[in-house]
């Protein structure tokens, strides 16, 4: 008797697939999809989960994340810090806060708390499903992918079975699911494919964000799957300790000696837009897009030069002043004679 013959698989008219919506692709423009899944990937102390965290806050407040790449898709966000304390956790989030004007407390970001979290084990899978099933998070951190598991990341197997859990938990919430993950210490590569461990890694992601020191520079790359990777920015985490945070510098400013004039004239030209209100220094570097020294230095030349000052807490722009009336006259030897408000002559003096 013949066995009874499986199920074929689905199938669908290339013609008939669902359209692309361009629209709806994006979670942050250029940085991340609205619906996908991706790795932060960089050497310890590049500042890997200040920019997860920084994305956090970007989602949950719709405000742009770096202050360069605006939110599309806006909404609650979920996040474990496996390797930091919860009070670690809340100062750099209040600190991202302070710097935007933001009130964490009115910002829809949940931290779990548990102490421990391993995707290898089907209950931890179990009850982190469950998590976001009563959350509804339109983003997933977490942070990193070394402390959720027990398996050994070289071996490809091993590690695309958690790699897989984390694929459907992101398809099954249409979620992004972001996950903090070391580079290799000594890998040639760069981008995605410098991660540690199976290959496994790079050929999962839908979006992979690198960050990398360059010659004292600390540069971010992103690549993605489905669109053209953005050129490379330059970062830095700034700030004090109440409002540390990473924000994108420009050093096009620093390249040549006639840069100084090209970033005073900058400078003045917002002062000049901003009117009699003037501008914070804070407000001053959302414009200029310079490093902290190079703005004071500039500010400070500003002053002393009397074209600037500072009141109530702001920059503005000082008038330029009138130069004194010159009168230039020909003296007999066909030379020039310049007399600074020269009076007008005395009838009858000789």
């Amino acid at each position: 008797m013949r066995p009874e013959a499986s199920p074929p698989l689905p199938v669908l008219r290339a013609a008939d697939l669902d359209e692309p919506d361009q629209d709806g692709h994006w979670l942050v423009e250029t940085l991340w999809p609205r619906a996908g899944v991706g790795i932060i990937g960089g050497a310890p102390k590049c500042g890997k989960s200040w920019l997860g965290l920084d994305l956090a806050v970007s989602v949950a407040s719709s405000t742009p994340c770096l202050d360069s790449f605006p939110v599309a898709v806006p909404g609650s966000v979920l996040v474990y810090m496996a390797e930091d304390a919860a009070s670690v956790v809340k100062q750099r989030l209040v600190g991202i806060c302070s710097h935007r004007g933001l009130d964490l407390a009115d910002l829809p970001i949940g931290v779990i708390t548990a102490p421990s979290l391993r995707l290898d084990l089907p209950r931890d899978q179990d009850r982190l499903q469950e998590t976001v099933r009563r959350h509804e998070p339109r983003l997933l951190l977490l942070d990193p992918f070394v402390r959720l598991h027990r398996v050994n990341e070289n071996q490809a197997q091993d590690v695309s079975a958690v790699l897989g859990y984390l694929r459907e938990l992101q398809r099954a919430h249409d979620l992004a699911l972001v996950v903090v993950h070391h580079a290799r210490k000594n890998g040639g590569h760069t981008g995605g494919q410098s991660l540690r461990g199976s290959g496994d890694f790079f050929a999962w992601v839908d979006t992979a964000l690198s960050l990398r020191r360059h010659r004292q520079q600390l540069l971010l790359l992103a690549e993605h799957r489905a669109a053209r990777a953005p050129e490379p920015v330059a970062l830095a985490l700034v700030g004090t300790d109440t409002d540390m945070h990473l924000t994108v510098v420009d050093h096009r400013h620093d390249r040549s000696p006639a840069t100084t004039t090209d970033l005073e004239t900058t400078v003045l030209a917002a002062l000049g837009r901003a009117g009699q209100q003037g501008l914070s220094r804070h407000a001053l570097r959302q414009v200029v897009r310079v490093r902290n020294q190079s703005l004071t230095q500039t500010l400070t030349r500003l002053a002393d030069s009397g074209r600037i000052a500072r009141h109530a807490g702001a920059w503005v722009r000082r008038p330029v002043p009138v130069p004194p009336h010159t009168d230039t006259r020909r003296n007999g030897n066909g030379n020039t004679d310049v007399a600074v408000n020269a009076p007008t002559p005395t009838a009858g003096r000789r």
